[in-house]
């Protein structure tokens, strides 16, 4: 629907739809706030930090408003290269939006990490919402507290406490995003979940199975990448991806013993992706080693980040 088309009952409706960024500490929930704001998988969820890399956007629809939410890398003081490509990532995230969502994690509160992130959140001239996230792991006092320390901090337009795991207040914040997106047209289809091509998507399922069996063993400095999707004629999907390590003892890791754990991480893979295409997949996962990728602007590209030339 288009602004001004007509409504169910013939009369004109205003559209509205903007673009939320989700700004926070790594861990603090945003992605598992983007799927359930969309109510639909769109982002990768790992207890392992810094796993959303790229600027990947959910679709959440709630009746004349498109709330397309931006789900910007966890913000941390960076080290290296591909820190920083994440970091640049999600601030120019902030500022593109029309409106910003700040995180908070409540049983942690206003650490050195939160203290900064709203230190430069200060000049993105957007208006802000504070969500405390994971209420339901604190005492309704302590949420009180944290939220008018942070509102003393930053003065914020609105303040949420939500546990986006649960639900809890998720459909409250929901309604006010769409209230507060700017009025104009759709700019994505009414069904459409994410803007992130199946190609992608179907990478960072896979990267989330690998995350969540090695957290403790592999970096995160793995990658994955789709090689070839194809729809067959008999219904079926075929997906052939490549897992990029950055040394051959890492590649051991991912295969594990006589190739027990690539197929693990392939059939948690081919599941979650036969569930989202509602199609039988042929899942094919290659490993390979390739030192230093991380100095490699093509690689950056290929998951949607800036290369940093410092």
């Amino acid at each position: 629907m288009t602004d001004g088309e007509l409504g169910g009952d013939g009369a004109k409706v205003e559209t509205r739809c903007g673009f939320v960024a989700l700004i926070g500490a790594p861990n603090v929930g945003k992605s598992t706030l983007v799927n359930a704001l969309v109510g639909s998988k769109v982002t990768i969820v790992s207890r392992k930090v810094q796993t959303t890399r790229a600027l990947i956007r959910g679709i959440a629809m709630v009746d004349y408003a498109q709330i397309i939410l931006v789900d910007t890398p966890g913000i941390f003081a960076p080290k290296r290269r591909l820190d920083r490509a994440m970091v640049s990532t999600a601030w120019s995230g902030a500022h593109d939006a029309d409106l910003v969502c700040v995180l908070l994690d409540a049983k942690v509160g206003l650490d050195d990490e939160a203290e900064s992130i709203f230190g430069k959140v200060r000049s993105v001239d957007r208006e802000k919402i504070l969500v405390l996230n994971k209420i339901d792991l604190v005492a309704r006092e302590g949420l009180l507290a944290l939220a008018k320390l942070a509102n003393d901090r930053l003065g914020f337009a609105e303040t949420f406490m939500i546990s986006a795991l649960s639900g809890d207040g998720v459909d409250d914040l929901r309604s006010a995003l769409a209230k507060e997106v700017p009025a104009g047209p759709f700019l994505y289809p009414e069904d459409q979940v994410s803007d992130a091509p199946m190609r992608q998507l179907a990478a960072e399922i896979t990267r989330e199975k690998i995350f969540r069996q090695l957290h403790q063993e592999l970096p995160y400095q793995s990658t994955v990448e789709t090689d070839g999707f194809t729809e067959r004629k008999d219904g079926s999907i075929r997906i052939e991806q490549t897992i990029f390590v950055e040394r051959e003892s890492q590649r051991k890791i991912v295969l594990g013993k006589n190739g027990a754990t690539i197929k693990s991480i392939g059939a948690e893979a081919r599941k979650e992706l036969s569930e989202i295409t509602g199609q039988p997949v042929h899942l094919f996962l290659f490993v390979k080693v390739r030192e230093n990728w991380g100095d490699d602007p093509d690689r950056y590209r290929g998951i949607g980040l800036q290369f940093p030339k410092e």
